[in-house]
């Protein structure tokens, strides 16, 4: 009743070509490690090694070919979309750690001081 899910197109979805994925592995992690493996060990062992590699990387449908080099978004605002301080959790057991985007750093981009790979204060640059 309050779907967005129509019967009458699932043909057309279904022949939407696949964008993001691990063109058939089971987990992105081990496709990324196979020519990223020293990174992929470091961030799946730190704070954001739940997060998949394309949230900030982009898709990796046809990489390495196609694109040689993957988009990296390293904007202060695809970081604020999880560590914005919120007057509530997401999670009883796990709280993401949040900071006030109008005090901390205004205008700074989050990478010039925090490695996304390892994002704790031990992974200052």
């Amino acid at each position: 009743m309050y779907s967005y899910h129509r019967k009458s197109n699932e043909a057309e979805w279904a022949n939407q070509p696949a964008k993001y994925g691990t063109t058939g592995r089971e987990k992105l992690h081990e496709f990324c490690a196979e020519c990223h493996g020293d990174v992929v060990k470091i961030r799946t062992e730190k704070l954001h090694g739940t997060i998949p590699c394309e949230n900030c990387h982009g898709p990796v449908l046809n990489h390495p070919e196609k694109p040689e080099k993957l988009d990296v978004d390293r904007s202060r605002e695809l970081c604020l979309r999880c560590h914005t301080n919120l007057p509530y959790t997401t999670s009883e057991r796990k709280r993401i750690p949040g900071i006030d985007p109008k005090t901390h750093n205004t205008g700074a981009v989050c990478v010039s001081c925090h490695n996304p790979h390892n994002p704790s204060l031990e992974g200052m640059k």
